[in-house]
């Protein structure tokens, strides 16, 4: 099992910055890569950004392309979410998840959830 707990949330106006935490435990070794997912009332998880735990290979959505930034501190087993020139529409509650076998953009691969952050984006 691993363990995911997300930080670093809040309220935020438009174009200001967030940097979300998630820090990972248990058999963190058996972890190929980590995500960050989102989602906003009515609408569907949809994914943010992905890192592959060892080398740092990223995948982005083209929606958050050039504004967020992925990270990983493999010494402290947690993931970074560097989000700058925020707008409304980023406004969703965040999770990190964990995917034991491959660096990939569908959420039904993950394995493993925090219990996620909520950003607010104010116009």
């Amino acid at each position: 099992q691993v363990q995911l707990v997300e930080s670093g949330g809040g309220l935020v106006q438009a174009g200001g910055s967030l940097r979300l935490s998630c820090a990972a435990s248990g058999r963190t070794f058996s972890v190929y890569a980590m995500g960050w997912f989102r989602q906003a009332p009515g609408k569907e998880r949809e994914f943010v950004a992905a890192i592959r735990w060892r080398g740092g290979n990223t995948l982005y959505a083209d929606t958050v392309k050039g504004r967020f930034t992925i990270s990983r501190d493999n010494a402290k087993n947690t993931v970074y979410l560097q989000m700058n020139s925020l707008k409304p529409e980023d406004t969703a509650a965040y999770y990190c998840a964990a995917d034991p076998s491959r660096l990939r953009i569908s959420d039904r691969e993950y394995d493993y959830w925090g219990q996620g952050t909520q950003v607010t984006v104010s116009s």
